[in-house]
């Protein structure tokens, strides 16, 4: 299986929203599951045999989720005092980034937000329930991708609160 063959068949779990994927050629057996944070995580291994290969980190979800950013090194952590806020989900629904289809999203990495400012729409019942930023600050990471369910307490946002 080459590397081709592996985007093609992780293209199509995004595609088909699927949660877990399970293919074996020539004696080659690829499991593909979703974890909580909804990055997949594949596991390779020979039939009837232990894994012989696990990624370490999840693979990126799917490609309209922006990137995390780069990380602090620790010693310039302690030098700079930067407090994320985390925006979670109120409700179970279906997270939309947009009011509708074709329509820029409401907060996008980089964004400035205000307090009260909405930063996306989660439809729960055929009702669309708008979700305010509780934060002042910049936008540094959105967890879930447009369309997605999401779960009550899950993470939508990451906020560099000013």
């Amino acid at each position: 299986m080459d590397l081709d063959q592996l985007k093609q068949i992780l293209d199509l779990v995004r595609e088909h929203e699927l949660t877990q994927f399970e293919v074996e050629q020539d004696g080659l057996r690829l499991k593909i599951k979703k974890d909580a944070s909804g990055a997949f995580v594949p596991v390779m291994s020979h039939v009837n045999a232990a894994p012989v290969a696990q990624v370490a980190a999840p693979l990126a979800a799917p490609a309209m989720a922006p990137a995390a950013p780069a990380a602090v090194p620790p010693a310039a952590a302690a030098d700079v005092d930067i407090e994320l806020a985390v925006v979670k989900s109120p409700i179970v629904g279906t997270f939309y980034r947009a009011a509708e289809p074709g329509a820029p999203p409401f907060a996008e990495v980089g964004t400035t937000v205000k307090k009260g400012q909405v930063l996306c729409i989660i439809e729960a019942m055929k009702l669309m329930n708008e979700i305010d930023s509780e934060y002042d600050g910049e936008i540094v990471n959105v967890y879930v991708e447009n369309g997605q369910p999401v779960q009550y307490g899950e993470r939508l946002f990451a906020i560099r609160t000013k």
